[in-house]
């Protein structure tokens, strides 16, 4: 399974490069806002992430509400880079602009997908990625994973060949909370993992590794101490 960080940090977007396991980049609204990003230089911004990833998939986000500047929006985003995902969510609207993009070989994320048939419309429609998300079901005390364990084998079952540029279709694991998100969704076989920073540094620590490394620094102590 392939992780995205998911964040509009470009701290913490160099930080994850620097450990050699980041496969791509989603953004949101919501990350832009956390940092203090203004409207116009938004555009500017994504090309920013996208030059870091230089050859990762980067996906920036459309706020658009109607088909034609969702299908605006799209080719514009998909410009500044050659990296650039467009990120759509699933609605009618979103799947007529993602069919039309898709034609011009515009990479599409679907995004906010919660369900199995959510997906298959996305896929269908020609989005190269689907996000289901995890997290915001445990939210309300349901199975984020049992959803996601239905997107992906539904997903699974199918040939996308001619659908989108690339002939396929990934799952990134959105909404991402805990390891156990990320254990899970590579149990279910998910292509992708997008996980905030803070959530991937925990999937990096385990109580019984700090409890090994305390021990061999205690006992290389000792070894020194003896010379």
């Amino acid at each position: 399974m392939k992780f995205f960080i998911d964040t509009a940090d470009l701290d913490e977007i160099r930080e994850a490069l620097s450990w050699g396991c980041l496969a791509g980049v989603t953004t949101n609204p919501s990350l832009y806002a956390r940092t203090g990003g203004k409207l116009a230089d938004f555009e500017g911004h994504m090309v920013k992430i996208a030059e870091l990833c230089e050859g990762l998939p980067v996906s920036a986000e459309s706020q658009a509400k109607t088909t034609e500047d969702m299908i605006a929006d799209g080719r514009r985003l998909s410009a500044l880079a050659p990296n650039i995902v467009v990120k759509l969510p699933i609605c009618a609207e979103a799947l007529a602009a993602t069919h039309q993009l898709a034609s011009e070989g515009v990479r599409i994320n679907m995004t906010l997908v919660f369900s199995a048939p959510q997906a298959l419309l996305a896929a269908n429609a020609g989005a190269r990625y689907i996000s289901p998300f995890v997290g915001r079901f445990d939210d309300i005390a349901e199975d984020g994973i049992s959803q996601l364990a239905d997107v992906v084998a539904a997903i699974g079952n199918y040939d996308w060949s001619g659908k989108n540029v690339d002939d396929q279709v990934e799952i990134i694991t959105a909404s991402v909370r805990t390891p156990n998100h990320v254990t899970q969704a590579a149990l279910l076989g998910a292509d992708i993992a997008t996980v905030p920073f803070g959530a991937l540094k925990k999937c990096l620590k385990h109580p019984l590794t700090d409890q090994g490394m305390a021990a061999f620094d205690a006992d290389w102590a000792k070894v020194v101490a003896a010379q």
